[in-house]
């Protein structure tokens, strides 16, 4: 531990007191959303200091209280205006297990035109796809359940978004796996369009199975242009 003289302390008290005055200066004139912009910053540099992603998603998770009237207040507005702290909340939300929140969010977001602000590098459909996908993956590999409507919802979002087609196969091939148990037929289509979009996605032997276990003959897929 570092060991300060009597004169070292009482400077570093009285600049950090000083430094202190000045930021509740600034923060009084500033407008509600600099505000929120202020202590996403902040969180964001507390967030630069944990190495676990695990523990950045608790953090995130014990934070949103502190954001949570501001997001329910910019979708209850529905103004459109770009809102960078409303943004990276959605990837948070989905980083912490806030699927419905994020889903929300996103519905709003897709609707608006509203973009993800730097440093993410992912259009909004693709990085909703992607991230959903991995989720529900993650969950399959741990024995976890993860529930469908969530991969439905995200499916119908962004049906319409332009993303690579190996991320909308991502995204439909958990969602037809989640389909096998409950509706087969549907597993078999949605899985059947993953191979479409990807040959190399990974579920060539369940549409086998599942053609085999509803009477079907084999199909031969091939990639679209």
């Amino acid at each position: 531990m570092e060991r300060l003289s009597p004169a070292q302390r009482h400077m570093r008290k009285v600049s950090a007191a000083v430094a202190n005055a000045a930021e509740n200066q600034m923060l009084e004139n500033s407008t509600e959303y600099e505000k929120m912009l202020f202590l996403l910053a902040r969180h964001k540099k507390d967030l630069k200091l944990i190495q676990s992603t695990e523990k950045k998603a608790e953090y995130k998770k014990s934070i949103l209280s502190h954001y949570l009237p501001w997001i329910e207040g910019a979708l209850s507005a529905g103004s459109g205006k770009q809102d960078n702290v409303l943004m990276t909340w959605l990837v948070w939300a989905i980083d912490c297990g806030e699927y419905h929140l994020a889903l929300s969010i996103a519905d709003y977001a897709i609707h608006q035109q509203i973009k993800l602000p730097e440093p993410f590098t992912r259009t909004l459909g693709t990085l909703i796809a992607e991230e959903f996908a991995d989720n529900a993956k993650a969950a399959n590999a741990a024995g976890k359940a993860f529930n469908v409507n969530y991969l439905q919802r995200v499916a119908e979002l962004v049906k319409d978004e332009d993303m690579p087609d190996e991320s909308r196969a991502r995204l439909l091939r958990e969602l037809g796996l989640l389909q096998i148990e409950s509706n087969p037929n549907t597993a078999l289509a949605t899985l059947e369009r993953a191979l479409a979009l990807n040959l190399n996605i990974g579920v060539k032997g369940t549409v086998a199975k599942l053609r085999k276990q509803l009477n079907l003959p084999e199909s031969e897929l091939k990639t679209t242009n």
